[in-house]
C-alpha cells in the first residue's frame, strides 16, 4: 500500500470518509494521495454539464476520458505556474498577473504572453480575464503575423502580391486566419501556381499545332457541337442503307412505318415533333446517299446547320465524306480530354500567362515563412487561454472527481457535473437526473443501485434533438408511475424537453411507502377478486335474463300479466341486512368494551401489534435497501470508473425528490364537496352506534330463541311437559321459567 507522506484532512460525505481538499497545497500534493482513496479514477468527457474546453484541456491524451494521472499532471502544472496556489479555490475567471510565477520558465512565458494579449487589445491593467484571453480574433486583429502559417491580402503592401493572394483564394480555396480573416497557406499557393502552369501548357499545345488540333480555327468547338448533335441519326441512316444492300426484302421494315404515321396523321403535327424525331433521319436507299433536302422534317434545322458549317456547296453526302469530316476532330477531342488547370480557367488566359511569367510565387512563400516565426509566441498566447480555463474550473472539477462534494451539497439547483437537470412528474420534482449513454449497460447495472429509477426518452423540438435520462424517485408513491406516462424535463440551461417513461426499476422509495405496501397489495388483490367475481356474476345474470326472456310466454292481448310474488326472497334480503347490521354493531361494541373483557387500550395495542407484524418485514427490508442506495452503478454504466460507494441514505435521499407544499388556506370552491359541520358528524355517529347496538342486541335475542346461546351463563336443559292435545306450531307458546332446571353436572 502506498504511504501518504503528505498530511491530508478528511471529511465524511455520503456515509463514507473521504479526503478533503481545502487549499492550494492540497492540490499541489495530489500525486501523494493514494489512488485507493479517490472517489473517481476516470470519467468520460461526453454527457457532463461542464465547460467542454476545460474538459479538452484536462484530457491530455485526447482519448475522450479524463483519468487520475491526467488530473495529477494538470494539478502539478497549475501549481507550478501560479505563485498564489490558494486562488485556485476561488474559481475566478479573472487572473491577476501578479499570481503568475515568473520564476518558473513556463510561468514567465505565460506572463509575457498575457501582457502581449493586453497590449494587442489596447488595455493597460494588471489582470486578464478569460473572455479577453479567448478572443483570438481581437488579439490578432491588428497583427500581420500570428504564427498560424496563413497569410491574408493585408499581410503585404505589394498590390500585385495582394491580387495574386485574392485570386488564389477565389479559385483554389482559403482558410481562416487567427484574426478571423480569410487567407492562403503554402499548400494553396503551390497548388494555385501549379494549376496556372498546367493551363498555360495545355493552351500552348493547341497554339503550336493549331492546324491539326483546331481544324476549324476558333470555330472548332462550335463545329464539333454541330456534328455531335446529329451524329447518332446520321450513322443510323447509313447503317439502314447497308442493311438494305444486304437484303432488299427488309427495306420496308427499315423505312418509316406507315401505321405509326397514320396514328398521328389526324393530330396537329407540330405538337408531335418528339414523335417524328424518333423516325429515321431519311428514307434509306441502296445508293446510301444522304440528301440534305430529303431529311426528316423534325431534323431539318440541325441538318441545315451541318450543311452550312461543314459541308458547304454540297446537297448530299456519302458515308465516306461523313467519316472524313468526323475524324478531323479526333486530335481536337484528344487535346480537349487532356485539359488541365480548369480550377484557374475563370481568371482568363491572358491573366494566367501574366501570373506565370512574373514569377512572384517565392515572395508569397517567404511571407508565409515569416508568419510561422511567430508560432511559439502565438502558442504561448493560447496557453494563457488554457491557464484561464483551468484557473476557473479545476477546483470545481476536483469537487466532482476526488470526493464528489458538489453532489452531496444540495440546494435548489443541481450542482454535480453529472446532474443533467430536473424531471417534473406526478406532482414531484426529481433533482437527480443522469444522461444515459448506453441502455444496454444500464439494464445490467441499474438494479444494483437499490434506487427506484425512471428511464425516460426526451425530445426537444426547439433543439431538434433527443436524449435518454434516468431519474431517481426518492419521495411519494408509485401508484401512477408506469411506462408511457408523460412528463417535462428541464436541462441545466432551462430548456424544456418532452419526456416519456420507457421503463422503471422498482425499489423502495421511503419507509412510509414500505409500511403501507402490504395493505395496498392486499387491497389490490381483493379488488381484483371482487372485480373478477362481479364480472362472472354479471355475465351469469345476463345469461339468466336472456334465457328467461327467451322462454317467457308473451300474454295474449287483453290478458293481464301475472307477476309472482316471492315473499321468501324479500324475507331473505331483510334478514341479510339485519344480520350485517348485527355484525357491525357487535364489532363496534367489542371495540368500545374490549374483546372478551379486554380493556380498550389493550385492544388498540393488539391491533397495533398486528399491524407491525404485517408491515414490519416490509419496513425492515426497505430500511436496509434505502440506507444502502448507491449512485455508483448508474455512473459506472455511463463509463465512469467509480472507486468508492456513492451512498444515498434515507435523510440525503429525501432531498433528491421534492413534493409540493401548499399553505393552510380557507379557499372557496363552488365545485368542492361541502364539509359537514362537526355537530352533525357527532349526531350521525351516535345514531349509527345506537342502531348498531340495537341490531346487535335484537339479533342476539333471536339467536337465543333458535337454540344458539349468546350469553355467558351456564347452559340449562329444557324439560318439556307433555301436552294432552296437539298444539299447532303457530299456537306454541314459550316455555315458562319453572320448566327449566339446572343441568346436573
Amino acid at each position: 500500500m502506498q504511504e501518504n507522506k503528505y498530511k491530508w484532512n478528511y471529511c465524511s460525505l455520503g456515509g463514507a470518509v473521504r479526503v478533503n481538499i481545502t487549499s492550494g497545497q492540497d492540490i499541489e500534493n495530489l500525486d501523494q494521495l493514494d489512488q485507493k482513496m479517490w472517489t473517481v479514477l476516470s470519467c468520460p468527457i461526453d454527457g457532463l454539464e461542464f465547460d467542454k474546453k476545460t474538459l479538452k484541456y484536462l484530457d491530455v491524451d485526447s482519448d475522450d476520458k479524463i483519468r487520475a494521472n491526467e488530473v495529477i499532471a494538470t494539478a502539478k502544472w497549475l501549481t507550478r505556474v501560479l505563485s498564489n496556489k490558494d486562488s485556485l479555490l476561488e474559481g475566478n475567471s479573472i487572473l491577476k498577473l501578479g499570481y503568475i510565477n515568473q520564476k518558473d520558465e513556463n510561468g514567465a512565458r505565460l506572463y509575457s504572453s498575457a501582457s502581449h494579449i493586453l497590449r494587442n487589445l489596447g488595455l493597460e491593467k494588471d489582470e486578464i480575464s478569460l473572455a479577453e484571453a479567448s478572443d483570438s480574433v481581437a488579439i490578432f486583429k491588428n497583427t500581420k503575423f500570428n504564427g498560424d502559417g496563413v497569410v491574408t491580402a493585408s499581410s503585404t503592401e505589394d498590390e500585385t502580391l495582394r491580387d495574386i493572394i485574392l485570386k488564389a483564394q477565389t479559385t483554389i480555396g482559403s482558410v481562416a486566419d487567427r484574426s478571423g480573416e480569410q487567407g492562403v497557406t503554402a499548400d494553396i499557393v503551390e497548388k494555385f501556381y501549379a494549376e496556372c502552369a498546367a493551363y498555360i501548357d495545355w493552351i500552348s499545345a493547341a497554339e503550336n499545332d493549331s492546324e491539326h488540333i483546331l481544324p476549324y480555327g476558333a470555330d472548332t468547338a462550335t463545329a464539333l457541337a454541330t456534328i455531335n448533335a446529329v451524329k447518332s441519326k446520321v450513322e443510323d441512316y447509313f447503317l439502314r442503307c447497308k442493311l438494305i444492300n444486304f437484303d432488299s426484302e427488309i427495306s420496308s421494315a427499315l423505312d418509316v412505318n406507315p401505321e405509326r404515321v397514320s396514328s398521328i396523321a389526324g393530330d396537329l403535327l407540330t405538337d408531335k415533333l418528339q414523335e417524328l424525331s424518333s423516325y429515321p433521319l431519311a428514307r434509306p436507299t441502296k445508293d446510301a446517299v444522304l440528301c440534305f433536302s430529303k431529311v426528316n422534317p423534325a431534323w431539318s434545322s440541325e441538318i441545315l446547320l451541318l450543311q452550312t458549317t461543314l459541308f458547304k456547296d454540297k446537297d448530299s453526302i456519302t458515308e465516306q465524306e461523313w467519316n472524313e469530316v468526323a475524324s478531323s476532330f479526333n486530335a481536337y477531342n484528344a487535346w480537349n480530354a487532356s485539359k488541365a488547370g480548369t480550377a484557374v480557367e475563370s481568371i482568363g488566359k491572358d491573366e494566367i500567362k501574366k501570373i506565370v511569367s512574373e514569377i512572384r510565387k517565392q515572395e508569397i512563400l517567404d511571407i508565409i515563412e515569416e508568419d510561422k516565426k511567430y508560432e511559439s509566441e502565438a502558442a504561448a498566447i493560447f496557453e494563457v487561454e488554457k491557464l484561464l480555463y483551468l484557473y476557473r474550473d479545476f477546483y470545481k472539477f476536483l469537487m466532482n472527481y476526488v470526493l464528489l462534494k458538489d453532489f452531496y451539497t444540495r440546494d435548489a439547483e443541481p450542482k454535480a457535473i453529472f446532474d443533467a437537470g430536473k424531471l417534473f412528474i406526478d406532482s414531484r420534482c426529481c433533482n437527480l437526473c443522469v444522461k444515459v449513454s448506453d441502455m444496454g449497460q444500464h439494464s445490467n447495472m441499474s438494479t444494483l443501485s437499490g434506487m427506484f429509477l425512471i428511464y425516460c426518452d426526451c425530445v426537444s423540438k426547439k433543439k431538434n434533438a433527443t436524449m435518454k435520462i434516468v431519474a431517481a424517485m426518492t419521495a411519494g408513491g408509485v401508484k401512477h408511475l408506469r411506462p408511457g406516462k408523460h412528463a417535462i424535463f428541464y436541462d441545466r440551461s432551462g430548456e424544456d424537453w418532452d419526456a416519456t417513461i420507457t421503463s422503471i426499476v422498482d425499489n423502495p422509495i421511503s419507509l412510509r411507502q414500505a409500511f403501507w405496501s402490504p395493505y395496498v397489495k392486499f387491497w389490490d388483490f381483493c379488488v381484483g377478486l371482487l372485480n373478477k367475481s362481479a364480472a362472472e356474476k354479471d355475465s351469469k345474470v345476463m345469461a339468466d335474463l336472456q334465457a328467461k326472456a327467451a322462454s317467457t310466454e308473451i300474454p295474449k292481448e287483453g290478458e293481464p300479466k301475472k307477476v309472482p310474488f316471492d315473499i321468501a326472497k324479500f324475507a331473505g334480503i331483510f334478514a341479510a341486512i339485519g344480520l350485517a347490521l348485527g355484525y357491525i354493531g357487535a364489532a363496534i361494541t367489542s371495540l368500545v368494551t374490549g374483546i372478551k373483557g379486554t380493556p380498550v387500550w389493550q385492544t388498540l395495542l393488539i391491533i397495533l401489534a398486528i399491524m407491525l407484524v404485517i408491515s414490519g418485514p416490509s419496513c425492515f427490508l426497505a430500511w436496509g435497501k434505502l440506507r444502502k442506495r448507491n449512485l455508483g452503478p448508474i455512473l459506472n454504466a455511463n463509463g465512469w470508473a467509480i472507486n468508492a460507494e456513492v451512498l444515498i441514505n434515507i435523510l440525503f435521499g429525501a432531498t433528491l425528490t421534492t413534493t409540493p407544499k401548499y399553505p393552510k388556506l380557507r379557499l372557496k370552491d363552488p365545485f368542492a364537496k361541502k364539509q359537514t359541520p362537526l355537530w352533525k358528524k357527532i349526531v350521525r355517529w351516535i345514531v349509527l352506534i345506537a342502531i348498531a347496538a340495537f341490531a346487535y342486541l335484537y339479533f342476539t335475542d333471536n339467536l337465543n330463541l333458535i337454540g344458539i346461546n349468546c350469553s355467558k351463563e351456564e347452559p340449562t336443559e329444557v324439560v318439556e311437559t307433555p301436552c294432552e292435545t296437539p298444539v299447532s306450531p303457530c299456537e306454541a307458546q314459550p316455555l315458562q321459567a319453572e320448566t327449566q332446571v339446572p343441568v346436573v353436572q
